[in-house]
């Protein structure tokens, strides 16, 4: 074996050394912190906490008020909020499943960016989101008790996982956003919700019980 092949053997073990140990060093510093599963571990029990407090002790009359034909009810809202829960705990079991895409995270959009969405304060039309669909619309035929049972089973499993979870969150995508950034939607999406809940309690004309 000549000299020049034999340095190019030494130089090919190095460099496959180094990059191995440079993808183990990567493995095994998570992107995603003890900060972050506090954040939203604190935000998504806050916004289920919130849900419940507007619903306790709704009458019939109080639940399927509407302020106007076209608008929801109380018991539509709460059907709709559990709709896109269960459509982004989907989103989030199908980017697990995808598997991890740590080379995305440099290039990742900042948690900024998904609250600023969710927390606009101008309408967003549920329409604009799943056409050609209409499968978040509330049809409101469940009872209210029946939606919030449906969440509430949803959130709560939310909430265990993010409790004990290794997964780093910040390391698996769909197709605009991490997992992390996808529970920022479920809270936020809740949060917007809840907003409206609280002006329909307000119309003129809501149900004193």
């Amino acid at each position: 074996m000549s000299k020049i092949s034999f340095m190019k053997k030494i130089i090919c073990s190095f460099l496959f050394g180094y990059l191995s140990l440079v993808q183990i060093s990567f493995a095994q510093t998570s992107v995603w912190l003890e900060a972050d599963r506090k954040y939203l571990l604190e935000q998504m029990m806050r916004s289920r906490d919130e849900v419940l407090t507007e619903m306790k002790g709704l009458t019939l009359a109080q639940w399927n008020f509407k302020e106007t034909k076209d608008r929801w009810s109380i018991k539509q809202v709460v059907e709709h909020i559990a709709i896109w829960e269960m459509l982004l705990q989907h989103e989030i079991s199908n980017s697990f499943e995808a598997g991890p895409q740590p080379e995305r995270v440099k290039t990742a959009e900042p948690d900024s960016i998904s609250l600023n969405f969710i927390m606009d304060t101008k309408p967003h039309h549920s329409l604009d989101y799943t056409k050609p669909f209409s499968y978040t619309i509330p049809m409101g035929l469940n009872t209210g008790k029946s939606n919030i049972a449906w969440l509430l089973k949803m959130r709560n499993e939310s909430i265990s996982y993010l409790s004990t979870t290794k997964d780093d969150l910040r390391i698996y995508f769909n197709a605009y956003a991490n997992i992390h950034q996808l529970f920022i939607y479920i809270f936020g999406h809740a949060d917007r919700h809840i907003r409206q809940i609280r002006k329909i309690k307000k119309a003129t004309n809501y149900p004193v019980k």
